[in-house]
């Protein structure tokens, strides 16, 4: 039988309420809290190189035995497996997304959605138009950030995948998923009604056209290409948009390593992933 380890058993319901409303009142954490419309959260079980994405009330087998998780699991919790095998109790994070949702195609990599968030400055409260959703590790990201999200995906399979996703990542109420091809809606969506623009497809110069009319005041535009020559269009069509800040920057990152011989570089391949242009409607 499964048996469950709580971090705090001493602390009594009363102070980890009054703890948690004033965490809330103090803007704690990093991250918007997911919320998929009931208390079914998925955690990570963990240990070692093992990690597991569960729901509460789920079971999960393993090389280890069976875990059996209860409905009011929490981060920091010790759960064994049948066989005595203990595994922690995470709270998804970010980055995990990446590493857990199904795909159906090569998911946009954590540093570069980091970039993104980072240069367009997504934050609690803003509307973010998406195009080229895939797996959808960008809009569930954006929305953990505390963004509402509208992403467009011609394909109904794909798009039907990252729903889940949305589900698995618990922000399946912050992430409208449509499918159909965002080209042939632009003309019906409100004007100024976002505050971001998030472009992941080959066509994206024909939606930056778009963007003065579609953004606020003030909000940006990100396209993400693996291509030089989309790279380039995007820049020359925000240029002619009369779209303002207009830079485009390889994204670029090597490992470091360090050994008892020294401290250099790893030698594997540059990590090259694409082109991240970002524009200003300003």
């Amino acid at each position: 039988m499964t048996r469950v380890s709580k971090r705090d058993s001493d602390v009594d319901d009363a102070t980890s309420d009054a703890e948690a409303e004033a965490d809330a009142e103090a803007g704690a954490g990093d991250e918007a809290e997911p919320d998929v419309g009931s208390d079914r959260v998925p955690v990570l079980l963990v240990r070692e190189d093992r990690n597991y994405l569960v729901e509460p009330g789920a079971e999960q087998g393993t090389d280890l035995g069976v875990l059996e998780v209860p409905e009011d699991v929490q981060p920091g919790d010790t759960i064994e497996t049948h066989l005595g095998d203990e595994f922690r109790v995470r709270r998804l994070r970010g980055p995990d997304l990446f590493h857990h949702f199904e795909r159906t195609g090569a998911p946009m990599v954590p540093r570069d959605i980091g970039l993104i968030i980072g240069e367009t400055g997504i934050a609690q409260g803003d509307r973010v138009l998406d195009t080229g959703t895939g797996t959808g590790v960008l809009s569930a990201s954006m929305a953990r950030a505390g963004a509402s999200v509208v992403t467009y995906e011609r394909d109904p399979e794909f798009a039907d995948v990252a729903r889940e996703n949305m589900k698995l990542g618990g922000v399946a109420e912050a992430v409208d998923i449509r499918t159909g091809d965002l080209t042939a809606e632009v003309d019906d969506l409100e004007e100024s009604s976002f505050d971001v623009m998030t472009l992941d497809t080959g066509d994206a110069a024909d939606l930056v056209e778009h963007a003065p009319d579609l953004l606020v005041e003030g909000g940006f535009v990100a396209v993400y290409s693996p291509f030089i020559e989309s790279t380039r269009a995007v820049v020359e069509t925000a240029r002619e948009a009369g779209l303002s800040d207009v830079r485009t920057r390889e994204t670029i990152q090597r490992e470091m390593q360090f050994d008892d011989r020294g401290s250099r570089p790893s030698t594997a391949p540059v990590g090259h992933t694409g082109y991240l242009t970002i524009a200003r409607n300003v």
